[in-house]
């Protein structure tokens, strides 16, 4: 999926000449680079010291940026090594120059004058006191406006004062600050050079931030009814039941995150996820759930499993709650945040340790909320005198359920491409489900366990007003009102198909998007424009709820004129696995959404992956295709 124009193919042949003829010329001319490294702190043997590096460049000379230098010049990079080593942390590198340059006919990022770098290095935990010898190699590019040298290492040779003693708490551990860029992507490997406790707190700070992600909604009531139920029942033991559930979400999140990345690779529990069959069960699953909480009991499951169900109740009611939490993570990998999918990539290719434990914490974080949501209703329901307003909170449980499975009946249908379940259909459904709730909760409405209502309390009068002015916004958005937020994320796109393309309306204005990377490049060679890259799915909830909550911003319109838009679905359509092997093979994640700004001879300009709330970052990241 990759175009390189002949313009494109004559500058790297002259690139190619000026390093060439600065070979014979390099020794001609003084290095006007001058490179010096110091370590001021005394340490002991297994501490952390911190090495300043300073690189000085003479007038209108730059060398380039770490890892991330652009397409063409050479990234500058820094190895420290000697015996008394243990290992190097993540440089704390100032912030580069970003410019398009005339040579390399991209965006390079450079730094230019004096230059400090910041270092973290442990020590060995066997070296004995005295002085020892650091090592600090560079390799750079230096170039000016005209011309580039050839690739140089400099290596600078820096005393480390060893005092005796056992090492300081609070100075074996890297600082845990610089695996995030500016766009919010995350280095899985320099988040492991932190260290253990540093890629702990990492992975539980992803997971409390997953948790703000639209995926894990459908599964609040359906954990509520399901724990009203087990609360009901005789010799459950809440704790147990709620400990019994987190425990099952993590081990199921992680072993089965592993197994689908080792069988099925870094994808694996992508295409789980969208798979329509599984989208199809869920939805039956939460229809059948829904049913039976309005109290129609002759829709049950068959006899033999039933039976089943009922002895493994009488021993505790632990394969139910169980299969509920692997429930709750089929639901969740719909939502594959970046660091889950940096981790099933490092899994697919083969490493164990970090991606194993990464997991571990992650879910543990993710699923602790659920524990609690778990255990109260359980006590909710032996409170004395529930039987008649719980029953009310089931069926309004159950209204919600039967909301949520629609999403999933969605899925299905978009993948396989029905066209039953569409946009209009389910916000339609939903409208009559929420007007139904409001009336059934004004006592309107009479299911087989209700008792009759001879007045209504006032927080019952608010809650079904509260639900009938939610049809009524639901309802507004059947007429052509755009429907933003957190809704739109649970509904099937609006789209438009045509040959290669998608026509969407996006807050009153229609915007193409190219279905084929190879086909934006043509027209982005066509246009002189850079190319706006959006990996999706059809049925990932983050991407619909940036559709809506950030796509349609007008500072977001206006600059989305500035690209040809391409959208490339990963889960379903023409090429789908190979669209989603792209994104693995070139950019190293399986996260949905995520955003990549590509120039027209398919320079990557920019990465951003994928949810965020922050305009003002959404924007920088697209300024970076424009300045360009």
């Amino acid at each position: 999926m990759q175009l390189l124009s002949s313009s494109k193919m004559k500058q790297k042949i002259l690139i190619t000449f000026f390093l060439a003829l600065s070979t014979v010329l390099w020794g001609q001319f003084q290095d006007p680079v001058t490179v010096t490294a110091t370590i001021d702190e005394s340490a002991r043997a297994g501490e952390v010291v911190h090495l300043k590096l300073t690189v000085t460049m003479d007038d209108e000379w730059h060398i380039y940026a770490l890892d991330d230098a652009g397409e063409g010049p050479i990234a500058t990079s820094i190895t420290i090594s000697g015996d008394a080593v243990s290992r190097q942390g993540k440089i704390d590198e100032p912030k580069p120059v970003e410019k398009f340059d005339e040579g390399f006919g991209t965006v390079t990022r450079y730094h230019e004058g004096t230059t400090h770098y910041n270092i973290p290095v442990q020590l060995d935990g066997n070296i004995k006191p005295g002085t020892v010898i650091v090592s600090a190699t560079i390799n750079y590019q230096v170039c000016n406006a005209a011309i580039c040298y050839p690739p140089k290492d400099v290596t600078v040779d820096v005393p480390v004062v060893i005092e005796a003693g056992e090492p300081r708490k609070d100075r074996i551990h890297f600082v845990a600050a610089s695996y995030k860029d500016a766009s919010g992507n995350i280095d899985l490997a320099a988040a492991i050079s932190q260290g253990l406790f540093p890629f702990i707190l990492l992975a539980i700070s992803m997971g409390f931030l997953a948790l703000l992600t639209p995926c894990v909604f459908p599964m609040i009531p359906i954990t509520v009814s399901y724990f009203i139920h087990q609360g009901e029942l005789e010799n459950q033991k809440p704790i147990k039941q709620a400990s019994v559930y987190g425990l099952g979400i993590i081990s199921t999140f992680t072993i089965l995150g592993m197994f689908l990345a080792v069988t099925l690779g870094a994808s694996g529990a992508n295409q789980l996820a969208a798979n329509p069959w599984v989208n199809l069960f869920i939805g039956a699953l939460f229809t059948y759930f829904a049913l039976s909480l309005f109290g129609m009991y002759e829709i049950q499951l068959p006899s033999r499993l039933r039976q089943l169900v009922q002895k493994q109740e009488g021993r505790g009611g632990y394969a139910g709650t169980l299969f509920m939490a692997i429930t709750f993570t089929l639901t969740s990998f719909t939502c594959t945040v970046q660091f889950v999918g940096l981790l099933l990539v490092a899994a697919a290719q083969g490493h164990w340790l970090w991606p194993a434990l990464g997991m571990v914490i992650f879910s543990a974080a993710f699923a602790l909320p659920f524990f609690f949501l778990a255990l109260f209703p359980q006590y909710l329901a032996r409170m004395p005198k529930s039987g008649g307003w719980l029953n009310s909170v089931k069926v309004v449980m159950g209204f919600l359920e039967l909301a949520a499975a629609f999403k999933f009946f969605s899925n299905t249908d978009l993948v396989w491409n029905w066209q039953f379940f569409t946009h209009t259909s389910v916000l339609s459904v939903w409208t009559i489900l929420m007007f139904f709730t409001g009336m059934y909760l004004l006592g309107k409405i009479q299911l087989p366990h209700d008792s009759k209502l001879e007045a209504i309390s006032v927080p019952r009068m608010l809650m079904s007003i509260f639900f009938l002015t939610f049809a009524l916004y639901l309802g507004t958005g059947l007429f052509g009102r755009p429907i933003h937020g957190l809704i739109y994320s649970y509904l099937p796109p609006k789209l438009t198909e045509e040959i290669g393309m998608i026509s969407e309306m996006n807050g009153g204005e229609e915007f193409k998007w190219f279905t084929e990377l190879d086909d934006a490049f043509v027209e982005a060679n066509i246009q002189g424009k850079n190319i706006f890259l959006d990996f999706t799915g059809y049925t990932c909830t983050n991407c619909r709820w940036m559709e809506s909550n950030m796509f349609t911003k007008n500072e977001v319109k206006e600059r989305f004129k500035k690209f040809v838009l391409v959208r490339l679905y990963t889960d379903g359509g023409e090429n789908h696995r190979e669209k989603q092997q792209y994104e693995i093979d070139r950019f190293g994640t399986a996260a949905l959404p995520f955003y990549v700004l590509l120039s027209p001879e398919d320079d990557v300009l920019g990465k951003f992956p994928g949810l965020t709330r922050d305009l003002d970052i959404f924007l920088k990241f697209l300024d970076k295709g424009i300045k360009s």
